[in-house]
């Protein structure tokens, strides 16, 4: 060409290069082609205007699909969007396959795009060379989509920081596996590592706390919000001469700096560093964008997550006591395990109360009614009134009635229409005599775990949970904490959580208790596993609701002659097993609590006729006592011997002199059988008057199975 002359038009140049024009505006669906375009089209070789439908017929219905998503991602980046595209025939023949390239932008008010772009001829590569190995092709799309799936998933399952990053780690692109990833954060002005996987530990040093100005390809993906893709360590060195020897000693030949943004705001960057080139085409750099778009997510989730972990472990820290200074002669073990919401702070609580006097203290346990912030909120009120109550030496009934009339004006004063209501089991211990005073507001009773490790409910009086009547009455109970037993105080969520009722929920604590051989740290570990670890998959309870409930656990173990434990269940003596109970002329129902605790003081009792026979004797004895004296009645039933030698004595004592008297009922009488019954079904018997009243006992030996008794004094 001379000088001054005029240029070719454009168009005559693309058509001399066999390139046509095109232009597509989804606002109005139409596509306009010039000749060149329209012949590589399949369509007569002259410019026309095509519906998007018309133009969509022409084209592989995967490679339609794949445009949408090259030109959002081109939009999103500000870069040409390029694409091969197979041209089909009427008959769903490929004809050729073209490479278009264009410059879409996108209009926010018509939430329309518009691309202007090129068309031209390619050859399609032969199976074996490179340019084969980098095609898209339809195999390569599905081994995509099914890597995306599970990236998606791992990703979405990750609960931490470091979960999410080890997730990322170990994914496997497609074709283009990176060597190396780096996730970076901003903290202010400044770059972090947040965590990176293919580099030596210190590696990441020299980009620790990076100015977010400096020029290095992920500050400028954090002020940009648009990814940097360079493909080999010339273009790095070109774009960024400044940070190129840090990054040079690593041995990479290509690197993609992805943003992660989460909500429109760009948190960070991801870093995907590869030892072999790659070309980064409009596939690689979608799949790199979805999956730093999920990385962002998972990543703002999983510390999310770890922020709400973190307050609300304070929280339950700070609301939870320490068991205080060691007691001497006795050992404190306790645990809370939040199981009942998202907040993971409940209404459970215990506490251990220092009391006015030497070495008096009182433990307390209960549950506030839900599992939401205000029950978290009422059980710290209710703890701290609690404290201030028993500090003042108020005896445990009187705690309990102070607690519910504070607890009930809270609710008169709320906004909250729900009412609110606490369990409570309060017990004062003197820790030089073991005795327990105790006083429960609807709460389950103690268990105790005696010295050769059978383990027995104990029944108390107890009154209203806590915050329903202001004026109510909390009667106390007396138990003595022998040397070498173990008291178990625990909230309703150990026995009922994994589908369990209180009857199957008490069988399995039992069951641990009895069979556990450590120490009470150990004991107390042991019953939160079997219930709340994986073990308790094993043993589900009857019902079909498995949602679990917070956990509270207090213990409490007076020393015996070796200690806490089953070392302590090595007496000098024979082993004793002992139950006390009082039944009161105005308190009737509680014979059925003697006969529930005698059952269970006799659990391995090889002869069930002999524990039947036990009951009946007992019901008879304690009947005797509320009918025809006025006097209240205490029961002490106690098992002593070795085992397959073992006797159990029950004695009924009480303040009346009136003797009973052997009668001879008639067939149709309803009383005077119960002296008959004690002489035919026990081993032994009699009767011992006292100062003041008297004890009627009997006696049976134990059996070998199933039938009668054979030991001393059998008939």
């Amino acid at each position: 060409m001379r000088a001054g002359e005029s240029l070719p038009a454009v168009g005559e140049v693309l058509a001399s290069l066999a390139t046509g024009l095109w232009h597509w505006s989804t606002a109005t669906g139409q596509v306009t082609v010039d000749a060149e375009a329209a012949r590589l089209l399949g369509l007569p070789a002259e410019g026309t205007v095509l519906s998007e439908a018309q133009t969509r017929a022409r084209l592989h219905p995967v490679d339609w699909n794949e445009i949408t998503g090259v030109i959002q991602l081109a939009v999103a980046e500000g870069t040409l969007a390029e694409v091969r595209i197979r041209i089909m025939d009427e008959q769903g023949r490929i004809t050729r396959v073209v490479r278009s390239r264009s410059k879409p932008s996108f209009d926010p008010e018509k939430r329309a795009y518009e691309l202007i772009g090129t068309l031209q001829e390619v050859t399609e590569p032969g199976p074996g060379t490179p340019a084969g190995r980098t095609a898209v092709t339809g195999d390569w799309r599905r081994s995509r989509e099914a890597f995306l799936l599970d990236a998606g998933r791992a990703l979405a399952e990750a609960r931490s920081t470091e979960e999410v990053l080890r997730v990322a780690a170990g994914l496997a692109m497609p074709g283009f596996s990176p060597d190396g990833l780096a996730v970076f954060g901003v903290d202010g002005d400044r770059l972090t590592i947040i965590g990176h996987h293919g580099q030596q530990p210190g590696d990441e040093e020299p980009f620790t706390h990076m100015p977010v100005e400096t020029d290095y390809p992920a500050a400028e993906v954090v002020r940009t919000g648009r990814a940097v893709y360079l493909s080999s360590p010339g273009q790095y060195k070109e774009r960024y001469p400044l940070t190129w020897p840090m990054a040079a000693h690593f041995g990479r030949e290509s690197w993609a700096f992805v943003p992660l943004t989460v909500a429109g705001r760009t948190m960070g960057a991801w870093m995907a560093a590869f030892t072999h080139p790659v070309a980064f085409t409009p596939d690689e750099r979608s799949v790199l964008t979805t999956v730093a778009r999920m990385l962002a997510q998972a990543l703002t989730r999983a510390g999310a997550a770890e922020t709400q972990r973190e307050l609300t472990d304070g929280l339950q820290r700070s609301m939870l006591p320490t068991l205080g200074p060691e007691i001497p002669g006795m050992t404190l073990a306790a645990r809370y395990i939040p199981t009942g919401g998202g907040l993971q702070v409940g209404g459970d609580w215990y506490d251990m109360i220092p009391l006015p006097g030497e070495g008096r203290f009182a433990l307390v346990i209960g549950d506030v009614q839900g599992h939401d912030v205000r029950a978290a909120g009422l059980m710290g009120q209710l703890r701290i009134a609690l404290r201030a109550y028993a500090a003042e030496g108020h005896r445990p009934d009187a705690v309990l009635s102070r607690a519910s009339g504070f607890l009930h004006g809270i609710n008169q004063a709320g906004d909250d229409t729900e009412l609110r209501f606490a369990t409570c089991l309060y017990i004062e211990v003197d820790p030089v005599t073991g005795v327990l005073e105790t006083a429960r507001a609807g709460h389950l009773d103690p268990a105790v775990r005696m010295s050769d490790g059978t383990v027995m409910v104990r029944s108390t009086a107890g009154g209203l949970p806590l915050g329903i009547d202001p004026t109510a009455d909390y009667p106390t109970t007396r138990l003595t904490l022998e040397p070498g037993e173990a008291l178990m105080l625990c909230t309703d969520g150990l026995l009922e959580t994994g589908g369990h009722d209180l009857d199957s929920g008490w069988s399995r604590v039992r069951a641990i208790m009895e069979g556990h051989e450590g120490d009470l740290e150990g004991l107390a570990d042991a019953l939160v596993q079997a219930v709340h670890g994986p073990s308790s998959h094993h043993t589900p309870g009857p019902l079909a609701d498995r949602r679990g409930d917070d956990i509270a656990v207090l213990l409490l173990c007076r020393h015996g002659m070796a200690g806490c434990g089953p070392a302590a269940a090595v007496p000098v003596r024979t082993p004793v097993r002992r139950t006390m109970l009082t039944v009161a002329q105005a308190e009737p129902e509680r014979v059925a609590v003697g006969r529930q605790q005698l059952r269970e003081l006799l659990h391995d009792w090889p002869s069930d006729d002999q524990v039947d026979s036990a009951v009946l004797l007992l019901s008879e004895s304690l009947t005797n006592v509320l009918v025809h004296t006025d006097a209240d009645a205490l029961v002490v039933a106690e098992v002593t011997g070795l085992p397959r030698e073992r006797r159990i004595r029950v004695e009924v004592t009480d303040t009346s002199d009136d003797l009973p008297h052997r009668r001879r009922p008639g067939e149709l009488a309803s009383s005077g059988r119960g002296l008959v019954l004690v002489e035919l079904l026990a081993d032994s018997w009699g009767v011992s008057p006292r100062g003041e009243g008297k004890t009627i006992w009997f006696e049976l030996y134990e059996a070998d199975g199933a039938g009668g008794s054979d030991g001393p004094g059998a008939p």
